[in-house]
């Protein structure tokens, strides 16, 4: 909590600041909405910095949180800026107000429940009455964005409790409000981010609360129950135990029309699904539903029946474009898979021809592929689509060499190729193709998204076999991060397993699994019984009492031994990108690339690699691209501001041409959306640079840039 002097002094800034934050909102100089404004667009109106004069940008101010954790933290979260008072997370999800000018620390507040990731905040103002919502964990606050109190008159003391009101009982199971919600008037809209592994998870329907009081105005089920459209497209029963179905990666609205656009991820489990035969609505939809209601308006769904974590990856844009000399109100969303698809935002209907391919069946016991995926003709899709012997990296004959031996013992791969035992290849990978950090749309109608073009290779496993209790958690609910070999993934900063003793004793191994600990959530599903078990199978320690097993691997309601659901019959050894010896991506360059697309037309307009390799170019080679994560910010003054690449850079490029005309090394990996807004006279552009993924260190900062004070 703040300081009753910070608090006083922030109230003062506020009051003091109101006339001219007035006038700048007014003008478009603030960044009040996540990602720009509540159509996504990722877009300002802003004209200070120019191609001209972007090579003169500094450092205007960084602000420290102090909070990060060693190569295992992030910061990814997209800040707010209004009233010339920056709003953000940090890598604990602690809160700040920061001033605009110079970054000086305003006021902080510490979450209930610092777990998981936070990208963004959602502000609701009217009258006197402001509020700033954001989630920790599985809590909704609202705070008071002059003093950094929780509002005591929102839900119980300032929070809400996002595990309550899905209409069964999920204690225990992971739910996380890592992406803000969309204000609609009164109403925050908002899913969560739940489980998708083997285990129990929770279900993802969309909620609308009351700004004001914390209540649920609204739900709707993203797996219907009896009596509701798309019910006919699940198991009977599958309302009552199937998970995920949520729209972690935000939602979007159309406050003239009333209507908001949920981009829905997929159904547990994310590689099996033989529990939950049919194609199952509305897993992988665009679905968009009456701000004000909670009623279906339309949908489209973008895989049946996912058996490849196939969901859409981030908020649709919603953009206007131009048809035979008319304007068309449309909704663009892109995928992992490399593809935009463009829809009539009333209506639902493609603005581009779709039509369904013939893909392959399962093999996998119980399983039932869909036959049919649906597919867009056009635009192009902007990552590759098919990994062949042709696309193996040629770097080096070695690396060559390695690659090929091991493509030769997996399934050959085309789209979508059914999860299978010796090894399939994602391609465009889990990550994309397109990821969570969006694109970006200019008033034009031209969309600007950066994409990975790695590899990765799913296995699955048999989850029978196992000889205790404690190997049968672990295959059910840990291999999918840490590895049926226990030894982790250092790209993803996910810490290796093997050899725990010396580094964690028995008592702090528990509080990790109860508790959870930054990415990881907690597991309190589990009962005691069964983390101590799994305890006992890291350490290498016999189990003392195990529960009675009934037939084999089970999961339990929280501390009883009461079965609840069989268990999938397999699962899977990880996320494993495919990299050759050296640690590079498995396939040709490029390996990360910034695309522009017209809309219009449906035409490419430019494409060119983002990031790149010191040592590679020291070596001769061209720029190959690099893995990235977080979106691009556009600019009325022709500029495209990007981080994301893997090489730590911060970057602006020409928009009309995709030509890099400026760089600067973070103190740490930028891995998040940036912003840009004007206080004075001077504008400012922002991100959050936390690092901590694809292996790189972590951070704790924000960093404003700005052209030279006059």
């Amino acid at each position: 909590m703040p300081t009753p002097a910070l608090a006083f002094r922030a109230a003062l800034l506020f009051a003091l600041s109101l006339p001219l934050a007035r006038l700048n909102a007014a003008a478009g100089h603030d960044w009040p909405v996540y990602l720009g404004d509540k159509s996504a667009s990722h877009y300002s109106a802003l004209t200070q910095i120019t191609p001209e004069n972007v090579a003169r940008l500094e450092v205007a101010w960084t602000w420290h949180a102090g909070d990060a954790r060693p190569d295992s933290s992030q910061i990814q979260c997209n800040p707010l800026v209004i009233d010339g008072v920056v709003y953000a997370t940090s890598a604990q999800l602690r809160l700040a107000a920061l001033d605009a000018r110079t970054g000086r620390e305003l006021w902080r507040f510490e979450p209930f429940e610092p777990n998981g990731v936070n990208r963004g905040l959602a502000y609701w103002a009217e009258g006197d009455d402001r509020r700033i919502l954001y989630g920790a964990g599985h809590w909704l606050q609202a705070v008071d964005p002059r003093t950094g109190h929780l509002i005591e008159s929102f839900g119980d003391h300032g929070r809400v409790d996002l595990s309550e009101g899905l209409g069964r009982d999920v204690t225990g199971l992971a739910i996380q409000a890592n992406t803000p919600g969309v204000i609609f008037k009164n109403l925050i809209i908002l899913s969560t981010r739940v489980g998708e592994g083997p285990a129990p998870a929770a279900p993802g329907h969309i909620r609308a609360y009351d700004v004001r009081t914390g209540k649920m105005v609204w739900r709707f089920n993203t797996i219907p129950q009896p009596g509701e459209p798309g019910y006919e497209t699940w198991p009977a029963d599958a309302w009552k135990r199937v998970g995920g179905v949520n729209a972690w990666a935000g939602i979007t609205v159309d406050v003239e029309r009333g209507l908001v656009f949920c981009p829905i991820g997929s159904a547990t489990f994310d590689f099996w699904g033989g529990d939950r035969v049919g194609n199952n609505l509305y897993a992988d939809c665009l679905l968009v539903l009456d701000a004000t209601t909670g009623k279906h308006v339309w949908h489209f769904q973008f895989t049946h029946h996912d058996l490849w974590d196939r969901d859409p990856p981030a908020p649709p844009n919603l953009v206007t474009i131009r048809r035979d000399g008319r304007d068309i109100p449309a909704v663009a969303q892109i995928t992992k898979s490399g593809h935009v698809w463009l829809f009539h935002r009333e209506t639902g209907a493609p603005l581009f021809p779709v039509e369904e391919v013939i893909v392959p069946s399962s093999d996998l016991a119980g399983e039932v592929a869909s036959p049919t995926q649906p597919l867009p003709l056009k635009p192009a899709p902007f990552a590759r689509q098919v990994f062949t012997a042709n696309e193996i990296t040629n770097r080096t004959p070695e690396a060559h060499r390695a690659v090929l031996e091991r493509f030769a013992r997996l399934r050959a791969h085309v789209p979508f190729s059914p999860p299978s035992r010796e090894g399939t290849i994602i391609f465009p990978g889990y990550d994309g193709g397109a990821e969570w950090g969006g694109a970006a749309v200019d008033p034009n109608g031209i969309l600007y998204v950066n994409e990975n073009e790695m590899p990765w290779v799913l296995n699955m496993i048999d989850a029978g076999g196992a000889t205790s209790l404690g190997q049968q958690v672990f295959l059910q609910n840990c291999t999918g991060c840490h590895g049926a070999d226990r030894k982790g993934n250092a790209a993803a900063n996910i810490p290796s397993l093997v050899d725990l003793k010396p580094r964690l004793t028995r008592a702090q191994m528990m509080e990790v699994i109860t508790k959870g600990r930054a990415v990881m959530p907690a597991w309190g599903f589990l009962s005691e019984a069964q983390r101590e078990a799994v305890v006992s199978y890291l350490t290498g320690e016999p189990e003392t009492s195990p529960p009675e097993q009934q037939g084999g691997w089970m999961t339990y309601q929280p501390d009883t031994q009461k079965p609840v659901a069989a268990p999938p019959p397999y699962t899977h050894t990880g996320y494993n990108r495919w990299l050759d010896p050296e640690g590079y991506p498995a396939v040709k360059p490029p390996w990360g690339t910034l695309n522009a697309i017209d809309l219009n037309t449906g035409d490419t307009l430019w494409r060119v690699t983002l990031g790149e390799y010191p040592e590679l170019i020291a070596r001769g080679l061209p720029p190959t691209g690099t893995e990235n994560y977080g979106g691009p910010l556009v600019t009325a003054g022709n500029l495209l501001f990007i981080g994301a690449s893997k090489d730590g850079m911060f970057r602006a490029f020409d928009r009309r041409n995709g030509r890099e005309l400026w760089r600067m090394k973070l103190p740490a990996g930028g891995y998040a959306s940036p912003a840009t807004y004007e206080v004075d006279g001077r504008q400012y552009v922002i991100i959050a640079c936390g690092g901590g993924k694809m292996g790189t260190k972590s951070g704790d900062a924000y960093v404003a840039f700005a052209l030279p004070a006059k």
